[in-house]
């Protein structure tokens, strides 16, 4: 019987991919630029001293800057390589605690915070159970922020996904993931609030949302390694996600003078706990 390539049991079980290769996670994905968490800081008041509990946190790339804050960081996440990834990264702060847990299981023991922060991770949360459990673990007042990278491109520049369209298809045809970056300018005039995905039901106020330009350059092995660190290619069957990267790589060197960029908004999105 032929197996879906694409194939996968569920969005929180597909999060968990990355916990397969939490060393290039961490080398090629993007942080977050240190306006946003300055701006996290303006919004919510949460200055040195603050309790902060991050949901997700993958290798500890937002968990070490709200550490350098002078925030108290208690971090959830559920991959085990991840999370012992971020306590490496983190050990230099006495006030950071990594626990391995899925949030919508995660034992509180009573705990209560001033913000809760998802980096990159909130989608992988089930949306229904994620808002009630923050709203409980947030004290009264308390902000939820979530933090998130969107791909972009702008007019006149390289890009990948069109320079490599034949190999995707050709490698993996009809996936509907495949396609080009929204230009940057577009993004900038959306402003929805709560995205439509993580819609917090009533459970917090309206967002307050803020856009901050980051740009990574790689050559060929980068980019094709910038890929293998994310769900789309890494739910692709081995004998399939393998190939077409090599070619991608191969194709950059080749056409692209083995230099390319991957542009992002950074986004931050800051909303108040209703009472």
């Amino acid at each position: 019987m032929a197996v879906d390539p694409m194939a996968h049991p569920d969005p929180p079980a597909l999060g968990r991919v990355f916990n397969e290769v939490p060393e290039l996670y961490d080398r090629v994905r993007p942080g977050y630029p240190e306006e946003l968490f300055a701006d996290l800081v303006a919004v919510t008041g949460a200055d040195a001293g603050a309790s902060v509990l991050e949901v997700g946190c993958g290798t500890g790339q937002a968990t070490g800057s709200l550490a350098a804050l002078g925030h108290s960081v208690t971090a959830v996440e559920p991959g085990p390589e991840m999370a012992a990834l971020a306590r490496r990264r983190c050990a230099a702060f006495h006030d950071v605690e990594v626990e391995t847990s899925a949030f919508e299981e995660w034992d509180d023991r009573g705990r209560r915070f001033d913000v809760l922060v998802a980096a990159s991770s909130w989608h992988w949360i089930d949306p229904l159970a994620g808002w009630r459990r923050a709203h409980e673990v947030l004290r009264p007042g308390g902000w939820a922020a979530l933090l998130g990278n969107v791909v972009v491109r702008r007019p006149g520049e390289p890009e990948v996904y069109a320079e490599t369209a034949d190999l995707h298809e050709r490698f993996c045809p009809g996936n509907p993931g495949w396609g080009h970056p929204p230009l940057e300018a577009e993004v900038r005039t959306t402003d929805r609030g709560w995205d439509p995905v993580a819609d917090p039901g009533g459970l917090f106020g309206p967002a307050i949302v803020r856009w901050y330009p980051v740009v990574q350059w790689f050559d060929g092995d980068g980019f094709a390694d910038l890929l293998r660190s994310t769900s789309l290619y890494r739910r692709l069957a081995p004998d399939v996600r393998e190939p077409l990267l090599d070619a991608v790589a191969e194709r950059i060197r080749t056409r692209l003078d083995d230099r390319v960029s991957r542009r992002y908004l950074s986004v931050l999105r800051v909303g108040r706990r209703v009472e």
